[in-house]
């Protein structure tokens, strides 16, 4: 069914170009013209057969009597008089090549020019004896028939019925292809109600939607989908990588627009909540609000309390040694400003006393830096759990979130914050902006390509 539709599909682009295209197949393949132009309702016009044939009468009578001759004057004549109804009549309009005829008389006025630069007068020069002597019977009449004929003879007459619409029996051709696709949709709908009994006739219809336009007699330039479908399907040829590029060219121009605006949207949405207030209610105020929470854990809490754990152990003693090197620079530096110092300089068997004292110090207080945290916390854990222990705890961190809450809140600390994160936000938006525009998504889809390939199925 794939072929016949193709051949279906073809057969109705080249009746849609036909007329357009009927010059061309007049001139190189008269008997395309002499079979369908009856299904277009296309018939010589009788003007220009009359004409032609005239013009045929005449190069016979020339070489039957001479040009000198009074039968060749008369048709010589009779050519002026039809070339001159041809210009007052248009014969040409009927058939809108009305463009025809203006090339017609642009020529023959540039062969045979006048003062009055008139076709008319111009038709009167050529078709006479005096002129058609001087300049050459033979060289005049095959200018004649390369130039001007061709266009004469590509004119018809097209039947206009009795809607006022011009006569296109093309549907005599069409209704052997409706018949055939409209049985084999019912066909279809059938069997696929059949397979599936929930399915009505109705929605087996609307299964193969597409299969309706081969149906029809109108729009039918939408056909090329149904055969695309088809073509498809019957993979003669494989549209799938045609489909998979035209989706990448599609998803490339749009997922950079919409990824910008989400983005933009979002951040616009946080900055408002920041400038309004809003955030901060949700933050200080949030047993007040109505807050859907879908898996009963407080993340602020739950991230703040990571964060103390990596701080406490993972961070601080990464940090003891700078911490060391910087204690030690500012004890020495004192000490060796101190009187004191400078008196056990000069006691002999003390003079390294003062850098020893300070070594030392710098030892526990770096200790005290990075592993007091850590004792402090396991102690606050170890006493959290107990009845007690959980009381005081919840207890000092909800007056901690208090205090905290209260401070965060003074006038002038709020705005700096506020102020701060919109900057921050804004600059995030921009940057962000800037690295999406000189990503190539192009690469992006190839990427994704690749992981689906990889992916298990």
């Amino acid at each position: 069914m794939a072929l016949i539709a193709i051949v279906d599909l073809g057969i109705v682009l080249f009746d849609i170009s036909y007329v357009p295209w009927r010059d061309f197949y007049f001139r190189q393949l008269p008997v395309v013209t002499q079979v369908y132009d009856p299904f277009k309702g296309i018939k010589p016009h009788r003007d220009i057969q009359k004409y032609l044939e005239t013009l045929e009468e005449l190069k016979n009578q020339v070489v039957q009597t001479g040009l000198p001759s009074s039968q060749v004057a008369a048709k010589l004549q009779e050519l002026d008089n039809l070339s001159a109804k041809m210009i007052d009549e248009d014969p040409f309009r009927v058939a809108s090549k009305s463009g025809s005829l203006e090339k017609i008389k642009d020529r023959i006025r540039d062969r045979a020019p006048n003062p009055q630069d008139s076709a008319k007068q111009s038709f009167k020069t050529f078709w006479s004896q005096e002129y058609l002597n001087k300049k050459g019977w033979q060289q005049e009449i095959n200018w004649f028939d390369n130039r001007i004929k061709p266009l004469i003879a590509t004119n018809y007459y097209r039947v206009i019925g009795e809607n006022g619409e011009f006569q296109d029996n093309f549907w005599l051709i069409d209704l052997p292809f409706i018949a055939i696709f409209a049985i084999e949709f019912l066909a279809r709908t059938y069997f696929i109600s059949r397979r599936h009994r929930s399915v009505t006739w109705r929605q087996a219809m609307l299964w193969r939607w597409y299969d309706i336009f081969m149906i029809l007699p109108f729009w039918r330039l939408l056909r090329a989908l149904t055969v695309t479908v088809r073509i498809h399907q019957a993979k003669m040829p494989d549209l799938q990588p045609i489909r998979t590029q035209i989706s990448r060219g599609f998803v490339a121009n749009f997922a950079q627009e919409l990824t910008e605006v989400v983005v933009i949207q979002l951040i616009n949405q946080m900055q408002q909540s920041i400038s309004s207030g809003e955030l901060a209610k949700q933050l200080f105020q949030s047993q007040k609000q109505r807050y859907l929470d879908i898996n009963n854990i407080n993340e602020i809490e739950a991230i703040a309390s990571r964060l103390v754990q990596v701080t406490v152990y993972n961070v601080l003693p990464q940090l003891q040694p700078d911490l060391e090197a910087l204690l030690r620079y500012n004890i020495e530096l004192f000490l060796k400003q101190s009187p004191l110092y400078q008196g056990f300089q000069q006691v002999p068997g003390l003079g390294d006393l003062p850098a020893q004292l300070a070594s030392q110090l710098v030892a526990e207080l770096s200790k005290l830096a990075t592993l007091g945290p850590q004792n402090a916390y396991e102690a606050f854990k170890t006493a959290s759990e107990d009845p007690k222990g959980i009381q005081l705890s919840n207890q000092l961190v909800q007056h901690f979130g208090q205090a905290l809450g209260n401070e965060l809140q003074q006038q002038q600390t709020w705005q700096e914050i506020q102020l701060l994160l919109c900057d921050f936000l804004e600059e995030f938006k921009i940057n962000y902006i800037q690295r999406l525009s000189e990503e190539d998504f192009e690469k992006i889809l190839e990427q994704a390509k690749q992981l689906q390939q990889i992916a298990p199925r």
